[in-house]
């Protein structure tokens, strides 16, 4: 018998390549069996570290999107006034139904008192615009603040005529409050998130000062709860895809809410039997995005594995270390029916523009 190695006692874990010994069955969908629209995406240019478009060229996108029968995607990055203008001229306007924008509300007029009414006027112009959503981002219940320094969380009482306006102008919220569970959670040995945490350490939320997980989903109900004409699609499988039933309770509760699955099908994936009971009993209230960007035809083709077949044990990312954590993923196989739903009818119903 051959010794084993005694310095590999002490390999650091970020050395750890293991490869599966599975024989798995392996069915690759470079194409979604239904046209797609991907109602998640980030096309603009605040997410990018020097400012430029996320994808460089529209032609050669259109193009990939085209290969991968992608009809439509939901730019989130259209942020308001210039930039706005900016992203409309370049997706919405420039290749009409292939891309809508969705603005953002600038949280810059909280610095002063009586804020509500510049939020709902500025909300107005975007729509006037363009603008088909609202980007609701996690900074709200997290680090916007008010004119007295007070963390502003997304049921506080002064937004509830901001709610009020998207559902009176027609614009459907797509809204991301909070983060993964682990990330409020301590960054240690115990976290599942730990090698993401540690290489981006500004994404934890564990020190006190921030709420915790249980009151910000608590504030997503209640405005979700409070303006009933108002359609929400909460981001990242309704910003908690660690519990389904709490999402499964939130789509029976509220006929107003709807959830994409964008960058969650790590957590999806190794729940599989859960989340399609899910998407069976809401087939209506489920979209498809992925969060990923630029777009790429092996990030979509991940995806359409997951949703199309009954493959176990395979990669959830492109990455040698998948990013959210070190597991694989199994599929769905979700019927036909479901599966039009998912990839674009209920994206089509929610969404202006779309139809």
């Amino acid at each position: 018998m051959m010794p084993v190695d005694p310095t590999l006692r002490n390999l650091p874990l970020r050395e750890f390549r293991p490869r599966p010994s599975l024989r798995v069955e392996e069915q690759h969908v470079a194409r979604s069996r239904f046209p797609a629209i991907d109602v998640h995406n980030h096309l603009g240019r605040w997410l990018s570290e020097d400012g430029a478009w996320t994808s460089s060229d529209v032609g050669d996108l259109i193009a990939l999107m085209d290969a991968c029968n992608v009809t439509s995607i939901v730019n989130l990055d259209g942020k308001w006034g210039d930039e706005l203008e900016a992203n409309l001229d370049r997706y919405d306007r420039g290749h009409p139904g292939r891309f809508v924008t969705f603005c953002h509300i600038d949280w810059s007029a909280t610095s002063e008192p009586d804020f509500t009414d510049r939020l709902v006027g500025g909300l107005k112009r975007s729509a006037a615009a363009g603008a088909k959503g609202v980007k609701v981002w996690k900074d709200l219940g997290l680090r916007i603040r008010d004119h007295a320094d007070q963390l502003l969380m997304p049921d506080d009482d002064r937004l509830s005529d901001v709610w009020d306006a998207a559902g009176e102008l027609g614009l459907p919220i797509l809204i991301h409050v909070g983060d993964p569970v682990a990330f409020f959670e301590a960054v240690d040995g115990r976290n599942e998130r730990l090698e993401e945490l540690l290489e981006h350490p500004d994404w934890s939320f564990s020190d006190a000062s921030f709420p915790r997980f249980e009151r910000i989903m608590g504030s997503l109900e209640a405005i979700v709860a409070a303006h009933p004409w108002t359609t929400f699609i909460g981001a990242h499988v309704g910003c908690n895809a660690e519990d389904l039933s709490w999402v499964s309770r939130m789509l029976t509760a509220y006929p107003n809410f709807h959830v994409d699955i964008a960058a969650r099908i790590a957590e999806l994936g190794r729940q599989p039997r859960a989340t399609r009971r899910l998407i069976l009993e809401h087939p209506d209230r489920v979209c498809f995005g992925t969060d990923l960007f630029p777009p790429s035809a092996e990030i979509y083709a991940i995806h359409y594995r997951f949703l199309e077949t009954d493959d176990e044990h395979f990669p959830y990312a492109v990455e040698e270390i998948p990013p959210q954590g070190r597991w694989a993923i199994s599929g769905l196989a979700l019927p036909d029916t479901v599966l039009r739903k998912v990839y674009h009818e209920n994206a089509a119903r929610l969404v202006p523009g779309l139809a």
